[in-house]
């Protein structure tokens, strides 16, 4: 786990990347779209976070312990 957290954490952009280049050679407009999916699952995610970050801190100022 020491070697695969960081190997994933390099590997995967880059592996995006690399796809939406084969992407943009094989079709402009399938490049486009799998940006655009890109930047929806990056909308979700951060929302999520945002959520859990907010619910958190209203946690934090009532005095309770955050829940693990």
């Amino acid at each position: 786990m020491r070697i695969a957290k960081p190997l994933l954490l390099i590997s995967t952009p880059l592996g995006v990347a690399g796809g939406l280049r084969e992407a943009w050679r094989f079709n402009h407009g399938l490049a486009f779209l799998m940006a655009a999916m890109l930047l929806v699952v990056a909308v979700a995610a951060g929302s999520v976070v945002a959520i859990v970050r907010r619910e958190r801190g209203a946690e934090q100022e009532r005095g309770r312990p955050p829940a693990l």
